[in-house]
């Protein structure tokens, strides 16, 4: 039997998360996801315990642990100092942006979306403040380059690693790059065209951007943390060679972000400090999170709508915009592990699974609740006093989503299977 409470206390939380207000009092994006959570518990629509397995360990621990090196690298200084060297050459706000999209894409195809937003909002926060620039260019700009880059790499996103895992993409490390390369090169540069016409003054600014090299304010924290990337980049790559020459054997991302935070955890004297300085309340969001988006797919409500639809589950372009769509309102994780049995159903091609890994991806790109690292970026921001709303993300994120899900649908419908 279905049930519409889910789905309207979801309702609710988005039009909640949009004004972020009632009467006088202003919420924050973790309260609201916690009321909504509160509610379809209270209501019954869920059970305590089937609340409880729903919360995804394997998330949350990746994501302490990924808090505990981005506060690290925050509070010894070592990332304002490592940022002088990624982008001192940078003498213009349109060069800055550029540099962004490019290096936070780049990267964010092998050091997973969530990764990037975590240690990127700090950094996006310390140039704006520093060079006067617009933290909400600078902090959009972060999530468009992340979302999009991640789409053409099967570590990209957990969406994609699902794809990879359990939709039979022969050599994923060459299949997702091979038809997904060049259009999400060519959505960075649109990101790049919006965020100009949407922030036309910064743009043009005629002031040169003048870069400090910042000291290290901890030097045996910035010590550590330079050994906790050190592993983190060699995790990951011994994870990528791994997973290439054997396809049945993998390292869960938990225990590379683990192994990264040992070094802080163990060897730093501020270790407290840290644990008490990290981002709690987007764990706390990803808790209520998980509650109740578990609750709208108990729900029943979108099961026979993918199941029973009569539109062609071959079609590419509606695969992209079925991902699009359903993703804003489940997540795009649940979305891609109810959709993907579908598809195989009908023998999908190739072409079809790395569009359902643009569709669902780049889904992110057109509300905040549409990407993890979208919140993890806004909860960062309102931690620094900063803030970026519901309708400044949907103003630029809606129109560059569509085109963008434009550009994946011409080059994915014309590529050769």
């Amino acid at each position: 039997m279905v049930t519409l409470i889910p789905l309207i206390v979801l309702i609710i939380v988005f039009l909640l998360i949009a004004v972020r207000r009632i009467g006088s009092v202003n919420l924050r994006i973790w309260q609201v996801m916690l009321l909504g959570a509160a509610v379809v518990l209270a209501t019954g629509a869920i059970t305590p315990l089937d609340a409880l397995m729903s919360i995804n360990i394997d998330v949350m621990l990746f994501l302490f642990f990924m808090f505990v090196l981005g506060e690290a690298l925050a509070s010894s200084g070592y990332l304002h100092h490592l940022s002088f060297r990624l982008f001192s050459r940078a003498g213009s706000v349109r060069h800055l942006v550029a540099l962004i999209l490019v290096g936070a894409g780049i990267l964010s195809a092998f050091l997973m979306n969530d990764t990037l937003a975590v240690v990127g909002t700090p950094l996006m926060l310390y140039f704006a403040r520093r060079h006067g620039i617009s933290s909400k260019l600078l902090l959009l700009t972060l999530a468009f380059a992340i979302t999009t880059g991640s789409v053409a790499s099967p570590i990209g996103n957990p969406q994609n690693l699902l794809i990879a895992l359990t939709g039979d993409v022969a050599n994923p490390f060459i299949t997702f790059p091979l038809y997904l390369a060049v259009p999400t090169a060519v959505s960075l540069l649109i990101a790049y065209i919006f965020l100009y016409r949407a922030f036309p003054d910064e743009f043009r600014s005629i002031i040169p951007l003048v870069h400090h090299k910042e000291a290290i304010i901890d030097p045996a924290l910035a010590a550590l943390t330079r050994l906790a990337l050190i592993l983190l980049v060699l995790m990951i790559a011994v994870r990528i060679i791994v997973v290439t020459l054997i396809p049945g054997l993998d390292i869960p991302l938990t225990w590379i972000a683990a192994v990264a935070a040992v070094p802080i955890l163990a060897g730093s004297r501020r270790r407290f400090e840290i644990l008490r300085r990290i981002d709690w309340p987007t764990l706390a969001f990803f808790v209520g999170l998980f509650i109740l988006m578990a609750s709208v797919w108990q729900s029943g409500f979108f099961q026979p709508i993918i199941e029973g639809s009569s539109l062609d589950l071959d079609a590419i372009p509606v695969i992209i915009a079925t991902g699009i769509v359903i993703s804003q309102f489940i997540s795009n994780v649940p979305f891609v592990a109810l959709f993907l049995p579908a598809l195989s159903q009908s023998g999908i091609s190739t072409a079809g699974l790395m569009a359902l890994a643009a569709g669902s991806t780049i889904a992110g790109n057109m509300l905040i609740l549409g990407a993890a690292s979208n919140v993890i970026i806004v909860q960062g921001a309102e931690k620094e006093g900063e803030t970026l709303t519901f309708g400044e993300f949907a103003r630029i994120g809606v129109p560059l989503t569509l085109a963008q899900a434009v550009v994946y649908m011409i080059w994915l419908s014309l590529i050769p299977v």
